[in-house]
């Protein structure tokens, strides 16, 4: 045995009882499990889990390093957590499939969530060339979702309008190409444009070609207020007319409005699911959301692209309009609900002059929209509109799994990105008991692990791969909160990929054992392809050069 973890309390991610036991490491996997501790089990070596929780590792439903795993080898804010896998490529809009045109515009759009990517090399265009870039090392593993958004850009544009017949055949072909070279879904972010200007027909069509590969449609619906029920009712029945699993990304009620309705929500969805309907969800156990400025804008003020975008804001007679639809009627990108400025506040801004600002709450519109021109739309606001009830319902639901929605860029992220699988366990679990230790683990492994249709991650069994996170369930708490984001959390000492330490006594290794997890539909590739290799002494992952397109 490379590795053996001796009188652990073992929670597997089924939600079964956890037991003392001993648990055996060989060769990247997990070659025994026995119940009991000292019952004869001997490695390389022997890690004393007395005291501690052994669980499969963390599974993040909806992250946003698409861009973070290539530049911030450590990335200490979901290796600390116990975090071993994220699923990319959230709300629609990513980095791949793309075109020269695409990415250049991509670059500007998402620079909020992600940064401009100065210092990456866009070597890519496809989604499968993507995730060869990632097994080139890196520090957790990831699966992707083909974002609609993007696949809409390249074959559409920026019109608000449906496709025509041979714009759909493309975005069918691209949806199928991304499948078949490895990705797990596809997202939507039908807040966003220009994803948000498809019809329900038109996504339904890309579902189906979603359904016949094996993956899993994941949307951002069309309202997290005013139309909130209106919004998943409609996303149950794009799926359900597809044939399409369906995962609802950061499924909450935000705002006054929905305030004490989740179980109005979960109502809904229990309704589906008697029906036979196949749904997940994911939420973050917090109350504030984060995205762009930008991003609140109403809908028709985004056609044409950013620039045109930026051009109706100088405008004064159509910025008049845009305040309009933000204050008085509720825009689409403001999920129906007339803006309430003293809610926004700024996080992050692509202008390193304009640091000032962050931490700041937008007085009106002068300030924002001042903002957003200075800024070029890059932006971050946290939105504090969320209400502690129904986070606490969702969490309980027997559908539910974590996604940290982590967006990682900006001078004072939210603390969901380094704190959300802490905070789960320290706080929902040990301080206030909403919900049981097992539950909660089967909540962030073995559920996400069979939405994702992993066999072979997500639980503690023989056979299983070495993914493991050893934590004290008397001290884990996430160290990040919303006035020092960036804090690591405390009592996780250990967390394993592949059965290599990542974190070891509580400290980032310099092991990149993290590469891509493919959907079904795509070739699978031998257990034994090398490694990953190691950091540089430079902290920078010695990667291969590669020879493709370059931007």
């Amino acid at each position: 045995m490379d590795l053996v973890v001796r009188g652990a309390r073992v929670v597997d991610g089924s939600g079964a009882p956890g037991f003392t036991g001993d648990v055996a490491v060989a060769g990247g996997r997990i070659v025994e499990v026995r119940r009991g501790s000292g019952r004869g089990l001997t490695g390389g070596r022997v890690i004393d889990g007395r005291g501690l929780v052994l669980a499969p590792g963390f599974i993040d439903m909806h992250a946003h390093s698409d861009l973070a795993l290539l530049t911030d080898p450590a990335h200490e804010a979901k290796a600390a957590q116990g975090v071993t896998l994220e699923v990319l490529g959230q709300d629609g809009l990513s980095y791949a499939p793309a075109d020269d045109r695409t990415l250049d515009t991509l670059r500007t759009l998402i620079a909020g969530w992600n940064g401009d990517g100065s210092g990456v090399v866009f070597d890519w265009r496809t989604v499968g060339e993507y995730l060869d870039r990632l097994d080139a090392g890196v520090a957790v593993n990831a699966a992707y979702l083909v974002p609609q958004g993007t696949v809409r850009m390249m074959a559409v544009g920026w019109e608000d309008r449906p496709a025509s017949p041979d714009e759909l055949r493309e975005m069918k072909r691209l949806v199928a190409e991304g499948m078949a070279q490895g990705a797990v879904g596809m997202s939507s972010g039908l807040t966003y444009t220009p994803g948000m200007y498809a019809p329900d027909a038109e996504l339904t069509e890309l579902c189906r070609v979603v359904a016949d590969h094996g993956g899993y449609y994941c949307p951002h619906h069309r309202s997290y207020g005013a139309g909130a029920l209106r919004a998943y009712e409609e996303m149950i029945a794009v799926a359900r007319n597809a044939g399409c699993p369906l995962h609802l990304a950061h499924a909450t009620m935000n705002f006054d409005v929905n305030a004490g309705r989740a179980a109005d929500l979960l109502d809904v969805l229990d309704k589906a699911l008697a029906e036979g309907a196949d749904i997940t969800l994911d939420s973050y156990p917090y109350t504030a959301g984060c995205t762009t400025l930008a991003a609140l804008l109403p809908s028709w003020a985004a056609v044409g692209g950013p620039e045109a975008t930026l051009a109706r804001l100088r405008d004064a007679p159509t910025a008049e309009r845009i305040r309009h639809a933000l204050e008085v009627e509720g825009s689409d990108g403001s999920h129906g609900v007339p803006m309430d400025w003293s809610t926004i506040e700024v996080s992050g801004t692509a202008d390193p002059a304009l640091a000032d600002r962050v931490g700041t709450r937008l007085g009106g519109w002068p300030a924002a929209r001042a903002l957003l021109l200075a800024d070029r739309l890059g932006t971050t606001i946290l939105q504090h509109v969320g209400d502690e009830r129904n986070v606490r319902t969702v969490m309980r639901h027997r559908t539910h799994t974590a996604g940290s929605d982590g967006i990682l860029h900006g001078a004072k992220p939210h603390p969901r990105a380094y704190g959300t699988f802490p905070h789960y366990l320290g706080h929902y679990v040990r301080e206030l008991g909403v919900l049981t230790l097992e539950e909660c683990v089967a909540h962030l492994t073995g559920r996400p692990a069979a939405r994702l249709r992993l066999s072979d991650r997500g639980l503690i069994r023989e056979g299983h791969r070495a993914d493991l996170v050893l934590f004290d369930p008397a001290t884990v708490a996430s160290g990040a909160t919303y006035e020092r984001p960036r804090r690591l959390p405390t009592g996780i000492p250990h967390v394993l990929i592949d059965g290599r330490f990542v974190i070891e006594d509580g400290r980032r290794t310099d092991v990149l054992a993290g590469r891509s997890v493919r959907g079904a539909s795509c070739p699978p590739r031998p257990d034994t392809a090398p490694r990953p290799p190691r950091r540089a002494a430079s902290g920078v992952p010695q990667v291969a050069k590669n020879t493709a397109r370059r931007t």
